[in-house]
């Protein structure tokens, strides 16, 4: 099949709009530059916007110059105006999928970003929802918004679903450097999109239908939800019996086949693994279906925040300490090492924990030095504190909650008094084991 469209992607003529400038949209404005597409930026932010345009940079493995290269290259474009849908011949929307009160999914942002594309929509462009969403949000929830413009999809424009897939903090797997899943609306839609994501990403993966393509990303965080509840709710279990979860992992993980490693932690953090798979309870429960093991899945791993909070409240007591008044230093305020991103990550759960407590909390995190707004969180104004040795002696005791590389460990237990390590970044430690305890 051809169409000019797909002219356009080949030989690179095509204008690539992306809606919502994060940790996705981001990197994937920097794989479709590099491969030589004009490119267009799109966020509701104007803050965010204004950045860009002076060429800075909000996101740590997206650079200030890189953003200059762009722009002084003039295939960069970032925006506010939705009005400007149009100029685009794709839009890959990037927004965000929160869960509410309730754990139900949130859509307003796509379905707000939908009616944005709505009201500019022409002939011959691809829309693309990237956001990770339950199966059949882009049938049912994306198409009945652009539908009624009275646009047809595979006729008069095209549909497609194609999941991110990132891995923050992982020099190796960059956006472009990841194989990219495409579902199409028909066969034109899914050919044009996999051809566009071909121009830009190592290898595109097409599968039948945008409800597959859906399905795919849920399962994969899925999948790491449960296998880190499992390592999660073991930790606890051994930890009761005095045997070191983590050395059980490293000897395990020896196996060649049948064993992958999954490591415990103060709780999941990050976008997706917290996130969706209540997508896929929720869709199961409009079936008619419980999914018990998913459910349990989660029901552990909120837990594990709490669960760090009682270790160290016992470690205190220990020493003759009450929680309330002692000075905790909380090391990493990021969801996982080397990273800035903050969503959805544990250690604003123990900040929140050890406040209610009365406890006197402050931070470290060399990527994040000063605390966001979050949304389910009341987090108080506070920047992060420099590791001096005065800082860390007058600590009772340092948790590690988050293990950035940047971070020497060493030198951490050395002028602690007491550290408690919810990651096993302390594994090389020689000196002063005495001071460490693990959660």
């Amino acid at each position: 099949m051809t169409h000019p469209l797909l002219d356009a992607v080949e030989n690179k003529s095509a204008v690539v709009g992306v809606i919502g400038l994060g940790y996705v949209g981001l990197p994937l404005i920097h794989a479709f530059h590099n491969a030589g597409f004009r490119t267009m930026g799109f966020d509701v932010d104007p803050h965010k916007v204004e950045m860009l345009k002076a060429g800075k940079s909000y996101i740590k493995h997206i650079d200030s110059a890189m953003i200059g290269r762009w722009l002084a290259e003039k295939r960069f474009e970032p925006t506010a105006d939705m009005s400007r849908l149009k100029e685009a011949d794709a839009l890959l929307i990037c927004v965000p999928t929160p869960l509410n009160e309730s754990r139900d999914p949130d859509l307003r942002y796509i379905e707000s970003t939908a009616e944005s594309i709505a009201k500019s929509l022409r002939p011959g462009q691809l829309v693309v929802l990237e956001s990770t969403t339950y199966p059949t949000t882009t049938r049912d929830v994306v198409l009945p918004i652009l539908d009624k413009t009275g646009l047809k999809a595979g006729k008069d424009y095209f549909l497609a679903f194609s999941p991110e897939r990132e891995d923050p903090g992982n020099p190796d797997f960059s956006a472009s450097r990841i194989p990219k899943v495409v579902g199409g609306y028909d066969a034109l839609s899914g050919q044009i999109a996999c051809t566009l994501y071909g121009k830009a990403i190592v290898k595109v993966v097409p599968v039948s239908t945008m409800e597959i393509a859906e399905a795919c990303k849920i399962l994969e965080n899925t999948y790491r939800a449960v296998n880190i509840a499992l390592v999660n709710e073991l930790k606890m279990l051994y930890d009761r019996m005095g045997i070191d979860v983590w050395e059980v992992i490293d000897a395990a993980k020896t196996k060649p086949f049948g064993f992958q490693a999954f490591y415990p932690g103060p709780g999941l953090g990050g976008h997706c693994i917290p996130i969706d798979p209540f997508y896929l309870t929720w869709l199961a429960r409009k079936h008619g279906m419980s999914t018990r093991f998913i459910e349990l899945a989660g029901e552990v791993n909120s837990k594990m925040p709490e669960y760090v909070i009682t270790r160290l409240m016992e470690f205190l007591n220990d020493q003759g300490k009450p929680v309330r008044g002692s000075k905790i230093a909380l090391l990493g305020m990021a969801y996982k090492k080397d990273v800035d991103d903050p969503r959805e990550s544990p250690s604003f759960e123990l900040l929140e924990q050890l406040l209610h407590r009365g406890a006197v909390v402050t931070y470290n995190d060399p990527h994040v030095p000063k605390l966001p707004k979050m949304r389910h969180h009341d987090v108080p104004d506070m920047a992060s504190s420099e590791l001096t040795p005065a800082y860390l002696a007058a600590q009772d005791c340092v948790l590690i909650s988050t293990d950035h590389s940047a971070y020497d460990y060493a030198f951490i237990v050395k002028h602690a008094r007491m550290v408690l390590d919810t990651r096993n970044a302390t594994k090389g430690v020689k000196e002063g084991r005495e001071k460490i305890f693990k959660a």
